[in-house]
């Protein structure tokens, strides 16, 4: 995504999209262990972790992702996984009708959210 530009990173996200719930379920220095649930309207925006991976497992819905660098297209069901290595862009999408819940194990190393517009 070439048009994209990066906005100041920020080490904590929580207000700069909505989710229907947000859980903490383990933090260590350099790892958190999360859980979201969605609507079928929202998503997180494009963002990339400089030094951090995102492991998504899905508990129950759909998600879709999108990549960038190389540009990749990942539908996810229960039980399914998938990792955005540090420094790839990647927006989260419900790709369902009803909620999408998912854990996000997100590290090793200090954790930022690098917006993109």
């Amino acid at each position: 995504m070439t048009d994209m530009r990066s906005l100041a990173p920020v080490k904590d996200a929580s207000h700069l999209y909505e989710v229907e719930r947000r859980a903490r379920h383990a933090a260590r220095p350099g790892f958190h262990i999360s859980e979201l649930q969605l609507s079928p309207t929202q998503k997180v925006p494009w963002h990339y972790h400089t030094n951090i991976s995102d492991t998504f497992y899905v508990l129950e819905g759909q998600m879709r992702l999108f990549l960038q660098n190389p540009k990749q297209d990942v539908r996810l069901g229960p039980g399914e996984s998938f990792v955005a290595a540090a420094r790839r862009p990647h927006l989260v999408t419900n790709a369902g009708t009803t909620s999408l819940t998912f854990l996000i194990l997100q590290g090793v190393g200090e954790y930022d959210y690098v917006p993109l517009v």
